[in-house]
């Protein structure tokens, strides 16, 4: 079946014709006059029959093309994430908050994309900024293609710049910078669905160098990351109770962390005009001039300590413990216990969960198993076994024995925490706000996987506080997806939907110089995701601008760090 064009005297009429086989000949039938040709095009008949074809028939369209030689004419790109993330990237105000910084600045290049390219690379795979650069290659951005490294750069650095003398009045550790009025106008957006910013989390992370790591960030230090040789700097994330990332903070790599709680926390109140602050902690963030601290500034915390050194732990208390069983979903229910110990002018919560206390039990049981079997096979090796070492005694000194005793003491610490607190809260309710803690560290895995943007390649403070601020933005986009996805009831696998938004692809194509863009089904869990934000699909084929095709151009190294 096919369109004809037929002349009869000074007009052109069109027919849908099909070829058709009688009496062992071929003839052609004529199904339908569509009427003088002028006529036809004017109306767009001939356009819509050619797209309602192509919807039924766009594998045959493309495999035809291939035949024919069109490969020239086909051009893929990836669009799943760049719809997904830019929509979000506008809904939560990145966007206009950056042009809103922008006003005024001459930059000859926009900046508020090079930003959001470089949030998207941490999104979808993370990584340098030249890895950035030729990565977006394979992504349809609008407003990108005349981004090259060095603007990136200069978008980094732009993040990065310090604000003037008269604007640090704040400043602790860290000087203020452009990335910090980003943060404040971000909150100021959502601050009412903030009704008090009344408990925080802060948790730290440390990225290393290959160089020096800019003029003071690059320091040695405590390496969290197992590379005490390489210079390093400190990174913060501070976030809400609902796990929404509030600020950031970043500090040269030999800050210990317990320096760090109480001038975080004298920013947020300056910066967020924060009135009540409850701060909750666990026990890496806090020394005894922590809690003074807290307590002279009048902030109220629960933070954990250490209960197998807590003298107050190890007294037997009498006092009986509240219970508190939460039901889940498809999993066994959580079953707590907490109870109140007050020593002096002190307050303590001892709790308990009981799966993790059967957990410990049914470990410490089979460590003990293999101890009595090595035991059995000779003792001198068993020292260096801390797991082993810990139940030990040396009745001489020859020879090691299980300690009854030592096994005792440890089974009093199953399932076991210790939170310090100054709060009115009861004990259960102390529990319960520790336990968002724990709620937001997992928050605070993903973060830390997205936060690692290594390898930094830059040279100054201002464009590795860029460079890692654009992570800070990923995290604000994520969990803006995540809130969305979790009120439409949809929680697919992060890895997963990336490579479903990878696979939702534009090809560009070329029939009788005309230019037609087909869209690549949908998988997995793509659909639903555009549904829970609000986002619509591209058609499966739509008529486009004819597109020039030039090759790459050589990308010059810059000069920019």
């Amino acid at each position: 079946m096919f369109l004809r064009e037929k002349r009869i005297g000074s007009y052109s009429y069109v027919y849908l014709v099909e070829t058709v086989r009688a009496d062992g000949t071929t003839k052609q039938r004529i199904i339908q006059n569509l009427g003088r040709k002028e006529v036809v095009e004017a109306r767009g008949d001939l356009d819509r029959l050619a797209r309602s074809a192509a919807r039924l028939a766009q594998r045959s369209m493309v495999i035809s093309l291939l035949e024919d030689g069109g490969r020239p004419g086909l051009n893929c790109r990836r669009i799943g994430a760049p719809l997904l993330f830019d929509r979000l990237w506008r809904e939560t105000g990145c966007k206009a908050v950056i042009e809103e910084l922008l006003r005024g600045r001459r930059f000859e290049f926009s900046v508020e994309r090079a930003v959001f390219l470089t949030v998207l690379h941490r999104l979808v795979v993370s990584g340098s900024d030249r890895a950035c650069e030729y990565w977006r290659d394979d992504y349809r951005l609008d407003g990108v293609g005349e981004l090259d490294l060095h603007h990136l750069y200069r978008a980094m650095a732009w993040l990065g710049e310090e604000l003037p003398a008269s604007d640090q009045a704040d400043r602790t550790l860290a000087p203020r910078c452009i990335k910090d009025l980003i943060e404040e106008r971000l909150f100021e957006r959502r601050r009412d669905l903030l009704s008090a910013l009344s408990v925080v989390f802060m948790d730290t992370t440390t990225l290393y160098f290959e160089g020096q790591g800019g003029q003071t960030l690059g320091q040695l230090g405590h390496s969290k990351d197992y590379r005490p040789h390489q210079k390093q700097m400190v990174v913060s994330v501070i976030m809400d109770q609902d796990g929404r990332p509030v600020c950031s903070e970043m500090w040269p790599g030999d800050t210990a962390d317990v320096t760090t709680l109480i001038p975080v926390i004298d920013r947020l109140r300056q910066r967020f005009a924060i009135g009540r602050v409850c701060v909750v902690a666990d026990r890496g963030m806090i020394s005894a001039q922590t809690i003074a601290s807290l307590e002279e500034r009048g902030l109220e915390y629960i933070l954990g300590v250490r209960e197998r050194s807590s003298k107050e732990v190890q007294e037997n208390d009498p006092a009986p413990s509240v219970s508190l069983v939460i039901p889940r979903r498809g999993r066994r229910d959580t079953e707590l216990e907490a109870k109140e110990v007050r020593v002096g002018g002190r307050r303590y919560i001892v709790c308990r969960n009981l799966a993790e206390a059967k957990r410990d039990a049914e470990v410490r049981e089979a460590v003990l198993r293999h101890l009595r079997s090595a035991l059995r096979g000779g003792d001198k090796a068993l020292v260096g076994n801390s797991a082993y070492r810990r139940y030990l005694k040396t009745p001489d000194e020859k020879h090691f024995e299980i300690d009854d005793n030592r096994v005792i003491e440890d089974a009093r610490y199953d399932g076991l925490y210790v939170l310090r607190t100054n709060t009115t809260l009861n004990a259960l309710a102390v529990m319960l706000r520790y336990r968002e803690l724990l709620r937001v560290e997992d928050i605070f895995k993903t973060t830390k996987s997205i936060l690692d943007t290594r390898p930094i390649y830059h040279k100054t403070d201002a464009t590795i506080r860029g460079h890692v601020f654009c992570s800070f933005l990923a995290l604000v986009v994520r969990k803006a997806l995540d809130d969305r996805l979790a009120a439409a009831g949809v929680k697919p696998e992060w890895g997963r939907l990336l490579m479903d938004l990878d696979r939702l692809q534009d090809i560009e194509m070329e029939q009788d110089g005309k230019h037609f863009i087909v869209r690549t089904p949908v998988t997995g869990d793509v659909g639903r995701v555009f549904q829970a934000v609000g986002l619509a699909l591209p058609p499966n084929m739509r008529e486009a601008q004819a597109v020039v095709h030039t090759p790459n151009r050589p990308r010059p190294r810059s000069a920019w760090c």
